[in-house]
C-alpha cells in the first residue's frame, strides 16, 4: 500500500494543475483529473509507475449535468500489489484520447464505451460498435434512453417488448432440493 501512496504523492506533484479531486475509500484510491491531463497521467502511470494492468474502462452518464459524461479507468500491476482508479468527466461533444497503445485490451473497453454511451476515442484504430449493429441510432446506456426500449425496424435482431419471463427460455426452480436445479438453466436441459 505505501508504494500506491507513494504513486499518489508523485501524481499529485507531477500533474497538480490537473489534478481535480483524490479520494480514499474503503482503501480504493482515486484520482479525477482534468480530461486535457487524462491522457499524460495514464502514460505516466503506464511507463513510470508501472501499472501495466488495466483492469476495466467505464463510464458514468451524469444526465443533466454538464459536463455529462465520466471516464473510469482501473489500474493495477500485474501482481495485484497496487491499483488505481482514474476519473475525467467528459463534455457531449468531446473526445477522449485512445489507450489502446498503452494497454491493447483497451480496444474492446473504449469500442463498449462508444457502442453504449456514444464516447468518442480520439486516435482508437477501429472505433466501431461492438454489442449493437451498424447503423443502430441510439447508444443504449444513456440515461436518457427510455427503459422500454425504441421501436426497432429489424424485429428479428431485437425487440422493444416486455422479455417473457414465466415459460421463458430460462427458467429457475426455487423450490428444486439441490443447488443445482436452482440455477436458472435452459429448459432444453430439464
Amino acid at each position: 500500500m505505501s508504494d500506491l501512496i507513494e504513486d499518489i504523492a508523485v501524481l499529485k506533484q507531477k500533474f497538480a494543475s490537473g489534478l481535480v479531486a483524490e479520494t480514499e475509500f474503503r482503501g480504493e484510491h482515486t484520482l479525477e483529473v482534468i480530461l486535457a491531463s487524462l491522457r499524460d497521467v495514464l502514460v505516466f502511470a503506464n511507463q513510470d509507475l508501472g501499472y501495466d494492468f488495466l483492469l476495466d474502462i467505464s463510464s458514468l452518464d451524469h444526465f443533466g449535468s454538464d459536463p455529462r459524461f465520466e471516464m473510469v479507468y482501473e489500474l493495477a500491476t500485474v501482481d495485484d500489489a497496487k491499483h488505481l482508479r482514474v476519473r475525467a468527466k467528459v463534455g457531449e461533444d468531446e473526445e477522449v484520447p485512445t489507450v489502446v497503445d498503452l494497454w491493447a485490451g483497451a480496444e474492446w473497453h473504449e469500442r463498449e464505451v462508444y457502442d453504449m454511451m456514444g464516447i468518442r476515442f480520439k486516435g482508437h484504430p477501429d472505433l466501431r460498435r461492438i454489442l449493437m449493429w451498424e447503423g443502430y441510432p441510439f447508444h443504449p446506456l444513456r440515461k436518457d434512453f427510455p427503459l422500454a426500449g425504441r421501436p426497432s425496424e429489424m424485429p428479428d435482431v431485437a425487440f422493444s417488448g416486455v422479455a417473457p419471463m414465466e415459460g421463458g427460455p430460462f427458467v429457475t426452480s426455487a423450490g428444486a432440493e439441490d443447488p443445482i436445479r436452482r440455477e436458472p438453466r435452459s429448459k432444453a436441459m430439464d
